[in-house]
């Protein structure tokens, strides 16, 4: 079986995120860069499926030249070779030209199965995988929790609204979404490091593509703190607070 797993390079969790001059991105020159959590649970996914039935895992990333440090991390981890579609615009593209950009590596390679993570941690649309598995005409299921091959058939659990969930059989080839916590994530040993080194990383041409939605502004949330004294009796004071939240604040009914 072949997987192919789209991992995706964002800003740490713990980066303190700031618009740029343009006020269309965040000020990423100088920040910190980590593998997107839910793609992580897809690699792990991934790496436990080839474990149970062979094969070999393909991860594809979509990006500036900085994107190779998660492909290694991913190598480490213990992914056989990675593909890498070298953009600087693919920074801050949407899901559309995304889309078409992974297309464009994991067309050729015909996988058997293609792991998605959920949503990513910058954007969070969760659209990506979905668009993906249109471009490549292949059935997809959403916020999967679990992942069962048998043969050329697929059984997965989905997970719902109200702590319900939801099994599926769907055939070979597909595409899944997965949920970050379905499984506990590896890190990569010193042998596994070692070994990401000579490991291949493939550079795969970005293809020409419109976007079909632009960021025109951004900027972070105003932080205000005000602090209103009330004079007066207790009864005085009751009276001004429950008046100030009804008609100031408007979190009491009237």
């Amino acid at each position: 079986m072949k997987i192919a797993v789209c991992i995706k390079q964002v800003v740490a969790r713990d980066w303190q995120v700031r618009p740029n001059e343009a006020r269309t991105w965040v000020r990423d020159g100088d920040a910190d860069f980590e593998m997107n959590e839910p793609d992580a649970y897809a690699l792990e996914a991934a790496l436990r499926l080839r474990e149970a039935h062979g094969g070999e895992v393909v991860v594809v990333s979509a990006g500036p030249a900085r994107v190779t440090q998660v492909l290694r991390e991913a190598l480490a981890r213990g992914a056989d070779r990675a593909l890498h579609v070298e953009s600087d615009a693919l920074a801050q593209a949407d899901a559309f030209v995304v889309a078409d950009a992974l297309l464009a590596a994991i067309g050729p390679e015909q996988a058997d199965l293609v792991l998605t993570g959920l949503q990513s941690d910058d954007q969070g649309f969760g659209q990506t995988g979905v668009i993906l598995a249109e471009r490549l005409g292949v059935p997809h299921a959403t916020i999967i929790m679990e992942v069962q091959v048998a043969g050329a058939t697929l059984r997965v659990k989905r997970e719902l609204e109200g702590g319900w969930f939801q099994w599926l059989e769907m055939p070979l080839p597909a595409l899944l979404t997965i949920q970050s916590g379905i499984n506990q994530l590896r890190y990569a040993t010193l042998k596994g490091i070692m070994a990401a080194r000579k490991k291949e990383i493939r550079s795969v041409a970005a293809p020409v593509s419109q976007p079909a939605q632009h960021v025109t502004g951004l900027r972070a949330p105003d932080k205000q703190k005000q602090t209103r004294m009330i004079a007066g009796t207790p009864a005085e004071a009751a009276g001004e607070l429950l008046r100030a939240l009804r008609e100031d604040a408007r979190v009491v009914a009237s």
